[in-house]
């Protein structure tokens, strides 16, 4: 027929996409080309079943497209919701590249160990509860909310936050998150002007609108431990009216460590590197120690362990507690410090887990869109059972023993392991 003479077995590929192009429009438009009036009406039929093929085909395909581009939106949602639930902010979520790395939060985002903290910290408090109501162990477990506890108890009124300090687990970063807190809310503007943080609160101010600091790390080290400056009041300057309202109402959380290796931090870090040249612990509160436990009168050298251990261990080592004043909160047991059986905390915190404790400590406290803990190195909160062999290494039984016997109520209370490999 002339009307499809130039339809050739073997077109070039151009000419069949055009062809079928066209074949496409007028099945659409529902007329059949002028070229198919005429001619076998079995190639009519077979023509117009292409074109019905056409249209089906192209509804499949446009549907599987449409469901191609949605499913990346689905998922983009899911995530966008993930990270919102993980880092909550106010108003426009910050852009990555202007989010402090010290700010970020620590750990994965909402790994499964996230999803079974709740379980844990009630499993850790119900715990507490019935050490504290176990008679054999009243001597250990409970003391009295003395001026000695309050002046551990560091207050945030502007988020009624009380936060019992703890040493050797990780308290200077907590003490930094409550100043972030704190400073810029103080109510002392004689101390705002004359404190040495007040360039780092204008700067504050200046970038954040008043929020934060815009990193923990800006805060001075000398600052944090300089409780006349660092603007965190203690429990102990209210009240006993406003006392008893902050215990009730605030939301209340310390943190705690395996008791012997908070031990040997401590022995560490204030009688043998003593990093912030606190002078009175080798030259007053050591020698101290050495005039009474040491055993072989001879030895010249410094403190050793060992005479540490013997010191904690005395049942009578009261009072050279006495003597040493508040320098023995760097060893005294959890319970001596914050009182677990008669202040009803609202989280309790282990070094060991501090990855996954800390944000949800400040998701449970209403502020993880202010303020983030700081990154914590990999393995530093670990138990080191290694280490703790090697120092009580020639250490007698009974001295180990002693020393089990003074700090058995924070070991039963916070759920930590009997060291029988120490004792037996």
């Amino acid at each position: 027929m002339a009307s499809i003479s130039w339809w050739k077995p073997t077109p070039p590929a151009w000419s069949l996409q055009v062809a079928w192009f066209g074949l496409k429009q007028h099945c659409v438009k529902g007329r059949v080309p002028e070229w198919l009036t005429s001619g076998n009406m079995h190639h009519q039929w077979l023509l117009l079943a292409a074109c019905f093929w056409v249209i089906f085909m192209f509804m499949v395909a446009s549907k599987f497209i449409t469901l191609t581009f949605k499913d990346p939106e689905v998922y983009g949602a899911k995530q966008e919701f993930l990270f919102l639930t993980t880092v909550p902010d106010v108003g426009k979520l910050p852009e990555e590249e202007h989010f402090p790395e010290e700010l970020k939060p620590t750990g994965k985002m909402l790994p499964e160990s996230r999803l079974v903290q709740p379980l844990v910290h009630t499993e850790r408090l119900e715990l507490i509860r019935n050490v504290c109501r176990d008679e054999a162990l009243k001597n250990l477990s409970h003391t009295a909310v003395s001026k000695f506890v309050l002046d551990r108890i560091f207050v945030c009124d502007k988020h009624k936050i009380l936060f019992c300090q703890t040493p050797k687990v990780g308290n200077t970063q907590w003490k930094k998150v409550l100043i972030v807190l704190n400073v810029l809310y103080f109510t002392s503007w004689w101390w705002y002007r004359k404190s040495r943080v007040r360039a780092a609160c204008r700067k504050a101010t200046t970038e954040t609108g008043g929020g934060a600091f815009p990193s923990i790390e800006d805060i001075p080290e000398n600052v944090v431990h300089d409780h006349e400056k660092n603007g965190l009041p203690r429990l102990s300057s209210f009240s006993d009216t406003e006392i008893q309202k902050r215990l009730k109402t605030y939301f209340k959380f310390f943190i705690v460590r395996d008791p012997f290796e908070r031990l040997i931090s401590a022995f560490k870090d204030k009688f043998v590197h003593n990093p912030r040249f606190e002078p009175w612990y080798r030259h007053e509160i050591a020698p101290g120690i050495i005039r009474k436990y040491r055993r072989n009168r001879t030895e010249t050298r410094g403190i050793q362990f060992e005479d540490f251990v013997r010191y904690l261990g005395d049942p009578n080592h009261r009072w050279l507690d006495l003597q040493f004043g508040d320098h023995i909160i760097h060893w005294v047991t959890f319970v001596q410090l914050c009182a677990p059986c008669e202040i009803t905390y609202s989280v309790i915190g282990h070094h060991e887990t501090l990855e996954d404790d800390a944000p949800y400590i400040l998701k449970e406290a209403g502020i993880d869109h202010l303020v983030s803990y700081p990154t914590i190195p990999p393995g530093i909160t670990v138990y080191n059972r290694t280490k703790v062999e090697h120092y009580f290494l020639g250490i007698s039984k009974r001295d180990i023993r002693r020393l089990y016997a003074r700090f058995e109520g924070d070991f039963k209370l916070f759920g930590y392991q009997k060291p029988d490999f120490l004792l037996n």
